[in-house]
């Protein structure tokens, strides 16, 4: 990693990387490393977690290209001006990918002078509004865990789905999403019920059956204490017959749905687990801490940096045929910018961690 960034502390690598205060190893070749520049929020109130994704970037380098390639990492100061501002540096250094930033603001900051230098963007974010025009979004979408959760259960026979959520941005997305993900299997259009973000559940819960009395699937936008109390009233309302439940990958380190009974069971989509338990084990050996959940973005979308770098090739090239086994599973990008996860399938357990019922698949083959 180039040095103009706050370094982190000397991790003990085995395997894997020399110390991060270390200078990257260059190609010794006339020409000069390869550059990538990783934008990140390295001052801040989001510091910490921009160093945290930085120590997941430098694992990448050294797994994917420890010569010929330096990724230097900028500073956006977590906000898009300062991203705009980090993107336009990097270009003129001769970055060569844009790995980064980290908001979706950010991003479409980024991506006007990305595009005008033509050089590609592996954004952090998971806004699929921000896909296209040279920039990837790397982060788990609404959109790829709704397909792969409405897939899962249209196997299992659900016809007729529905979806209680805010309406909010998050919301939204889910409607979209549910909406494409039905036109794709030739299933009935959903009945969609978005309410106010501060409607009390219960409510809300009952508003939205009164759309779908007899939905097979209701998948359900929230999270939390508000995920519960909505479960637990259409459940009671159903009598004999309740809907298949699912939910969104916030589910997945929630403790409020995991003592749910209703929930018991429920279906919702997610990182391969066995891929991030590896990811988060070598992160320990090296920094002696638990990663975020978003440093794992930041290692697939380094890791896709270096070796595009590395082989000459566009980001949608170096994952074209077989894909990426990144961090959180496998990933594809396509060449006009969509981005294709496969994510494994989660069933809650009631008063204990989620169990993976199926694995991710490969991206693209059916019900991913």
């Amino acid at each position: 990693m180039a040095a103009c960034a706050p370094q982190p502390p000397r991790p003990s690598f085995i395997g894997v990387a020399p110390p991060i205060g270390a200078q990257a190893p260059v190609l010794a070749a006339p020409i000069g490393p390869q550059r990538a520049a990783m934008l990140l929020p390295l001052t801040g109130p989001q510091a910490p977690l921009g160093q945290a994704m930085l120590n997941a970037g430098t694992m990448a380098l050294f797994d994917e290209a420890p010569q010929g390639v330096e990724i230097a990492p900028r500073d956006t100061g977590g906000t898009p001006q300062g991203a705009a501002a980090a993107a336009r540096a990097a270009i003129a250094d001769g970055a060569r990918i844009i790995i980064g930033p980290l908001t979706s603001a950010e991003a479409a900051a980024v991506a006007e002078p990305a595009r005008a230098a033509g050089v590609p963007v592996l954004a952090f974010t998971n806004d699929a509004q921000r896909a296209g025009g040279g920039t990837w979004v790397l982060g788990i979408t609404p959109q790829q865990q709704v397909r792969r959760v409405v897939a899962a259960a249209a196997q299992q026979g659900a016809q007729r789905f529905a979806l209680g959520a805010p309406d909010n941005e998050f919301g939204r997305s889910l409607a979209a999403a549910l909406r494409g993900a039905v036109a794709e299997l030739g299933l009935p259009a959903p009945a969609i019920a978005l309410h106010p973000a501060a409607a009390e559940p219960a409510m809300a819960a009952s508003g939205a059956r009164v759309s779908a009395p007899r939905a097979d699937a209701v998948l359900i936008g929230e999270a939390g204490e508000r995920a519960r109390r909505f479960a637990a009233a259409w459940v009671a309302e159903a009598g004999e017959t309740p809907p298949r439940l699912l939910g969104t990958s916030l589910w997945l380190q929630d403790g409020a749905v995991r003592n749910e009974p209703a929930l018991a069971g429920a279906w919702f989509a997610g990182p391969d687990g066995r891929t991030r338990a590896r990811f988060e084990a070598r992160y320990r050996d090296a920094f002696r801490e638990t990663p975020p959940r978003v440093a794992a973005t930041a290692y697939d979308a380094a890791a896709i940096a270096a070796r595009a770098l590395r082989q000459g090739a566009t980001p949608a090239q170096v994952t074209a045929v077989e894909g990426f086994a990144g961090a959180d599973g496998p990933v594809r990008l396509l060449p006009e910018g969509q981005t294709l996860r496969g994510l494994a399938l989660y069933a809650v357990s009631n008063g204990a961690d989620p169990v993976q019922v199926e694995p991710a698949p490969l991206p693209g083959a059916p019900g991913s």
